[in-house]
């Protein structure tokens, strides 16, 4: 397994590959989680590679070699612009890949946890070229979880930087990327979720409610994976699963 440094667009990233593979080899972009790094999922890079699938691992804005030491309070103040960048540069990345002529086969997906997880799921409800996803701890709403975002802070006590107003447009622009109101961008394609049922960083319910909800038709491509005692962190078990998932259906 070949593990290259490169910067795409002036986005650090970890290009992981083998000898064997081409421009016909599918490829997977891989979002790591909040306060967490691109190097720090190198496993899931393993595992992908092993199954003959190029991965492209980005860090975020404010993460990793562009953290520029930001702390932590700073960080969750600017969570959703960084969520709202990476969106942003996965299609930076899709463009580079193109460029670069990795994507012959037009096999792509993406997959992430935790923040990686929300930035997939937006991903998909605005990028139709994604073939594949692997949802680890996100949220089919970014709308839902903004909400309960301030509903958090209201009882923590603590103040909203914006006005009422502020937040109801903000709300609103968030909702572009509610991957449960984009059926067209993501419809029929395999899809695969993880959570755990104990997690109290990225509410459980939202994704469920969610799967819960869709039709038989939808069934045939999405699967849920729940681990009832599982809090924020992804099992072994999950790990595996998911990329099985996403490199079988890229394959």
């Amino acid at each position: 397994m070949i593990v290259q440094r490169e910067v795409w667009n002036d986005i650090p990233l970890l290009h992981v590959y083998n000898e064997q593979m081409n421009e016909q080899s599918p490829v997977v972009i891989f979002l790591h989680g909040f306060l967490s790094a691109k190097e720090h999922n190198l496993h899931y890079a393993y595992q992908l590679v092993q199954r003959g699938v190029r991965v492209i691992l980005p860090d975020a804005y404010l993460h990793g070699e562009r953290s520029n030491e930001a702390s932590e309070d700073k960080m969750n103040l600017h969570f959703w612009e960084i969520v709202l960048t990476s969106v942003k540069e996965v299609h930076t990345i899709y463009a580079q890949l193109n460029a670069k002529n990795y994507l012959a086969s037009e096999k792509v997906g993406l997959a992430g946890t935790s923040m990686g997880g929300i930035v997939t799921s937006g991903c998909l409800a605005v990028y139709p070229w994604v073939q594949a996803a692997g949802i680890c701890m996100g949220t089919t709403s970014y709308t839902k979880l903004v909400m309960h975002q301030v509903e958090e802070m209201k009882q923590r006590e603590i103040d909203l930087p914006m006005s009422a107003e502020e937040q109801a447009g903000f709300i609103t622009m968030l909702s572009k990327f509610n991957l449960e109101d984009h059926e067209q961008n993501w419809q029929g394609k395999p899809i695969i979720f993880w959570h755990g049922m104990r997690d109290t960083v990225v509410p459980y319910q939202m994704s469920r409610d969610f799967y819960d909800s869709l039709d038989d038709t939808h069934l045939e491509a999405i699967t849920y994976l729940s681990e009832e005692k599982a809090g924020h962190a992804v099992s072994r078990n999950g790990v595996l699963q998911v990329t099985q998932f996403v490199a079988q259906h890229l394959a």
